[in-house]
């Protein structure tokens, strides 16, 4: 008897993987995913040189990309854009730099800051929180940071060992990245992004990535470490030191001892047993508790700035002085001690004398300039957004779905912007990364279940 052969019959299983597979089903993840292109775009073209990527440059334009992108889709797709509680936490700061501006003693030298900090912190974040459709879409811009920190981080380590850093201490060592010494905390800032982001996938890695991606995390979270000890920036340390400790209290006792304990025997072995950095680490980190004591000369000049932050709001208690009112009104409430500017050198810049015209601290910023109004909007928004998303985090720990990481991610680069501010204002090529960091926080804290469950 002759058998007949029939082909197999594939199994309902097997069709979706089949199709999965297809080119059509690859196009349709294009066409779905492509929105975040100007969000990638705006995370990694800080990374150009300096001198191509102020205030203005390319990041910039590829944020408003993102919001013109996100604004087309509403009108396109005809979709309710907010929560009303989305709506009035990510807009809330809105009214405080309005008041700001119309309330100044110039209001049209006050629009260009109008302009700005509606970017950074409505405009970018909102778009980012509209732009992610689900936790997949979270993921590809948090490893863009990832991305974005190991490439300055490598430019920063080469800095150091080559001798082609910022001038620190005498000597050009300070590892600055591709931003040059005017902005010293521009490297140190997204090798902290990178770092924190690194650290979360370690700790709760999705259930649905590769075996190998959890090891690479931990090793690359391990070694971002190196650029941002070299980066000497002693305000970014205490707030990735905060957001580290954080992350690791919300993941778990016996995980956070395990961390720990890996993180103290890599400082052991990277600082004193490769002596990177050694002497000049110690003496920076010794630094910090001298601050009250024995302050160095930018220190000094710190407070002496944030003095005269609190004179400007004292002047002006509900709208502060305006936006971008704190150079013209600085001397008139600093005192005498304050020197002229701080000295940049290295890095491929000759010596220059960079002037002073903020108080490196946001909240003295806006409390300067924009009064309790735009203090209670702009904090209280911040304030809602971490809570949310810590509350959220701690509600997703139960289910077995829940995009652990994204919450992590979220939590701890929000504790790290919160913290940062104590010793850091806006200004430079990375200032609209916070507009995305925001956006990422919000998303997670605020947006609906469905959206944060995982891809």
């Amino acid at each position: 008897m002759t058998a007949v052969l029939t082909p197999p019959v594939p199994s309902p299983a097997a069709e979706p993987r089949a199709a999965a597979r297809s080119p059509w089903a690859a196009w349709a993840a294009w066409r779905s995913r492509w929105p975040l292109l100007p969000l990638v775009a705006t995370v990694l073209l800080p990374a150009l040189p300096y001198g191509t990527s102020g205030g203005g440059g390319p990041a910039d334009v590829a944020s408003g990309i993102a919001v013109l992108v996100c604004v087309g889709r509403l009108l396109y797709l005809r979709q309710r854009p907010l929560s009303a509680t989305a709506a009035l936490v990510l807009g809330l700061p809105a009214v405080g730099f309005a008041v700001a501006t119309v309330t100044a003693a110039d209001p049209a030298a006050a629009l260009p800051g109008l302009v700005r900090y509606l970017q950074v912190f409505v405009l970018v974040p909102a778009a980012v929180f509209l732009l992610l459709r689900d936790a997949y879409g979270f993921r590809i811009v948090a490893g863009s940071l990832v991305l974005l920190a190991v490439v300055q981080g490598v430019t920063g380590v080469h800095q150091y060992v080559t001798g082609t850093g910022a001038s620190y201490m005498g000597e050009d060592v300070r590892a600055v990245g591709t931003f040059g010494p005017s902005d010293v905390m521009g490297m140190a800032t997204v090798v902290a992004y990178g770092l924190l982001a690194a650290a979360a996938c370690a700790l709760r890695t999705p259930r649905s990535a590769p075996a190998w991606l959890r090891p690479c995390a931990a090793v690359l979270a391990v070694v971002l470490i190196v650029p941002l000890t070299l980066s000497f920036s002693r305000g970014v340390w205490i707030a990735t030191a905060a957001a580290v400790l954080v992350s690791l209290a919300l993941s778990g006792r016996r995980q956070a001892v395990t961390s720990l304990a890996v993180l103290g025997a890599a400082g052991v072995v990277l600082v004193g047993g490769f002596g990177i950095g050694s002497e000049m680490v110690a003496d920076r980190a010794a630094s910090v508790t001298r601050v009250t004591s024995t302050p160095d000369r930018s220190v000094s000049d710190r407070y002496a700035m944030w003095s005269a932050a609190g004179a400007m709001w004292r002047e002006q208690p509900a709208a502060g002085v305006g936006l971008k009112g704190f150079p013209d009104h600085r001397d008139g409430h600093a005192s005498i001690g304050l020197s002229s500017g701080s000295d940049t050198a290295g890095a491929g810049q000759e010596f220059r004398r960079q002037a002073l015209l903020s108080p490196h601290n946001m909240y003295l910023l806006v409390l300067g300039e924009q009064g309790l109004i735009g203090l209670t909007t702009l904090v209280g928004s911040w304030a809602a957004i971490l809570v949310g998303a810590i509350r959220r985090l701690w509600l997703a720990r139960s289910r077995a779905n829940a995009a652990l990481d994204c919450g992590l991610v979220a939590v701890a680069l929000m504790t790290w912007q919160s913290v940062n501010f104590l010793y850091a204002d806006i200004g430079g090529p990375t200032t609209v990364l916070g507009g995305v960091v925001l956006g990422l926080a919000a998303w997670w804290a605020l947006a609906e279940p469905n959206r944060v469950s995982a891809a």
